[in-house]
């Protein structure tokens, strides 16, 4: 965290930033490695594993735990450990239902301000590069983050504060949702990909309509879930 002024929170020169407290950064390599994939539903985590693998003490990793519990990626059982929680079915469908509602309405307002497609179909379209690069080099989380870019930069464009803050709420669970389901059918990354670009080609030719029917279809081909 850096150090700011009181202004508008831009960094103080000559202030060095705060260290990440022990609980911070467990909290973060647990969420990431959950998120990631590499602890996966149901798996039990202990304390003492990972304060080791940390070099740090339990009591941080307690805390940590227990924020990861109050974010619904865990389930803690005393004396026995913490369990990732497994995604429900129906939050598969409510994160889905919520993510194409989000970013087929900042498609519309996006085909309808002059240049806003062409600035965005140009970020898209590196966005689609660093995926398919990720992809080849067999990296599934540069891949997955990839993919959360991609549908941020189609949200932001449509310049909506608090459809951004809404979409900000699902990121995670839609980062952890593609490492699944990519995970599950590795064919599916080259769909993702496949579609992104179709789905950018949409965006350029200003098919809002067209947008909102193939974000639908790409979201049930890759989820495997029916809006």
């Amino acid at each position: 965290m850096s150090a700011s002024g009181g202004d508008g929170g831009e960094p103080v020169a000559g202030v060095a930033a705060e260290p990440e407290s022990a609980a911070g950064r467990a909290y973060a390599v647990v969420r990431d490695r959950i998120l990631d994939g590499e602890f996966e539903d149901g798996s039990m985590l202990s304390e003492g594993r990972i304060a080791a693998e940390l070099g740090m003490s339990r009591t941080p990793v307690r805390e940590a735990f227990l924020q990861l519990q109050a974010e619904g990626w865990m389930r803690l059982y005393p004396k026995r450990g913490a369990m990732v929680r497994p995604v429900p079915p129906h939050e598969f469908r409510e994160v889905l239902q919520a993510r194409q509602l989000i970013e087929t309405e900042a498609v519309r307002t996006v085909c309808a301000s002059p240049g806003g497609s062409e600035r965005l179909v140009r970020r898209l379209r590196e966005v689609i590069e660093r995926q398919r690069r990720a992809w080849e080099d067999d990296d599934l989380a540069a891949f997955t983050r990839a993919d959360v870019e991609f549908h941020r930069e189609v949200v932001a464009a449509g310049g909506n504060s608090i459809l951004q803050g809404f979409h900000q709420l699902l990121q995670d669970r839609h980062r952890r949702m593609t490492t699944q389901s990519i995970s599950h059918d590795t064919t599916r990354a080259d769909l993702a990909i496949a579609q992104h670009t179709g789905l950018a080609r949409l965006i350029e030719e200003g098919d809002h309509e067209g947008y909102a029917r193939a974000t639908a279809e790409h979201l049930n081909d890759i989820h495997g879930s029916t809006l």
